[in-house]
């Protein structure tokens, strides 16, 4: 199986009359946008703001961000804008470097900030992205769980629609991505380490959701996943976890684990797939998706397994006992945590561990503090920040800087490895 990419590198947004993509310039039209984000009678109020690199904007609360892609016949975001037929083959078009950034009324207490200048953009990269912030306000009456949704589908509505613009258009740079059966790759490199990715998805409810074809990832046993299929938007965030380690729908589509998978491709090792695990709250359902991962991975014959988590505290079990499976079936593991050791980094910063877990890449500590400087200009709610991961009552600053824990920052420690933080023992 084969999948075209056509990436079409955005360096600058505007607003204009019309919706379209002309050397390398993005332009929108902010009133069709709206009216199409509008055709859900659930949504009251639509407003399209533009966030460039290098600006003195902040854009909170943040509740996801998604690349604008689409394909032709088919549906870029299968089970959720469309039929599932043909996703993860033939032709998808991607607006690169931008990104349609959804705000609006707090829905869970756990989104996030984007700051498009200063100290923060060391820490996400979103702040290099040309960001089509679209602030959503919901009709009276609509409950959280179906405010999520609502948000949700103006995020992905939006970003499909934005892409369309590119359908007919050329100046792309190409990118073809080819995928075989477990056993055509492995009988390719019989003499490289046969890798497997168990790719771990927030599936907890109340707001700590994904969704795989549009299916909620809750209602899913873990399943063997086409990587195709990851990059055509098979996999999409509902969820309000802790935006430092939330996989946002932009990770999920540019996931980095399995892009340095298959850089690594027929050279240091031979990627044979994907088991998507859903990260469950009992113990009886983490017992059970441990065991039909685990036992996945050695049915496709791997030797090595890449581990990546989302969300902290909870999901650190699933990690680990994912990983204490797979370690005593001989398959050795490697898994990526964040670490949650209190502002002083001297508390314990695992909530669970197992000594199989000796391969542990960290992106960081999410309660270390950082201080803001204020911006310009506020897209959002500045004040929502008292009521987010990372913030406190108390964190707008008399100046109007902020001081908040690197977990209020959208993907700072993302457990995909899409980030530039770390931890050392000092």
């Amino acid at each position: 199986m084969n999948l075209e990419i056509r990436e079409f590198a955005v360096k600058n947004i505007a607003f204009g009359d019309e919706t379209r993509y002309i050397d390398h310039e993005l332009t929108l039209n902010r009133e069709e946008i709206t009216r199409v984000i509008k055709k859900d009678m659930r949504v009251s109020k639509v407003e399209i703001d533009l966030a460039r690199p290098g600006e003195s904007v902040r854009i909170l609360p943040v509740k996801d961000v998604i690349e604008p892609r689409t394909k032709n016949e088919q549906a870029a975001f299968p089970g959720i804008l469309g039929e599932f037929e043909g996703i993860g083959e033939g032709i998808t078009y991607a607006l690169k470097n931008c990104a349609v950034v959804t705000t609006g009324p707090i829905v869970g207490f756990q989104e996030g900030i984007i700051d498009m200048s200063g100290p923060l953009t060391d820490y996400t990269p979103f702040a290099h992205l040309n960001n089509i912030v679209i602030q959503i306000e919901k009709q009276a009456g609509i409950e959280p769980h179906e405010h999520e949704e609502v948000v949700r589908l103006a995020g992905v509505t939006a970003a499909e629609f934005i892409a369309r613009c590119v359908r007919e258009t050329e100046g792309y740079t190409k990118k073809i991505i080819s995928w075989k059966s477990a056993y055509e790759l492995a009988s390719e490199y019989p003499e490289l380490p046969k890798v497997v990715y168990v790719y771990n998805c927030m599936s907890q409810g109340l707001l700590h959701d994904t969704y795989y074809f549009g299916k909620d990832s809750k209602k899913m046993l873990p399943t063997l996943v086409s990587p195709l299929a990851v990059y055509d938007g098979a996999i999409v965030s509902g969820n309000c976890v802790s935006p430092g380690s939330k996989t946002t729908t932009y990770h999920h589509q540019n996931n980095a684990i399995i892009e340095e998978c298959f850089k690594r491709h027929g050279e240091e090792i031979c990627f044979i797939g994907i088991v998507l695990t859903p990260l469950m709250i009992t113990l009886e359902e983490k017992i059970r998706n441990k065991e039909i991962t685990a036992g996945l991975v050695e049915l496709i014959g791997a030797d090595g397994v890449v581990q990546s988590q989302e969300g902290f505290g909870n999901p650190t079990t699933d990690l680990m006992m994912i990983c204490e499976a797979l370690e005593k079936k001989g398959i050795k593991t490697v898994i990526i945590t964040n670490e949650d050791a209190g502002v002083d980094g001297k508390s314990e910063s695992l909530p669970d561990g197992t000594l199989l877990a000796d391969a542990v890449v960290t992106t960081g500590n999410s309660n270390a503090m950082i201080q803001l400087p204020p911006m310009k200009k506020v897209i959002g709610d500045l004040k929502s920040i008292e009521r987010t991961t990372g913030g406190f009552v108390g964190s707008v600053q008399s100046d109007g800087s902020l001081l908040i824990e690197v977990h209020g920052i959208m993907g700072s420690h993302n457990l995909q490895g899409y980030s530039k933080l770390s931890a050392v023992t000092v």
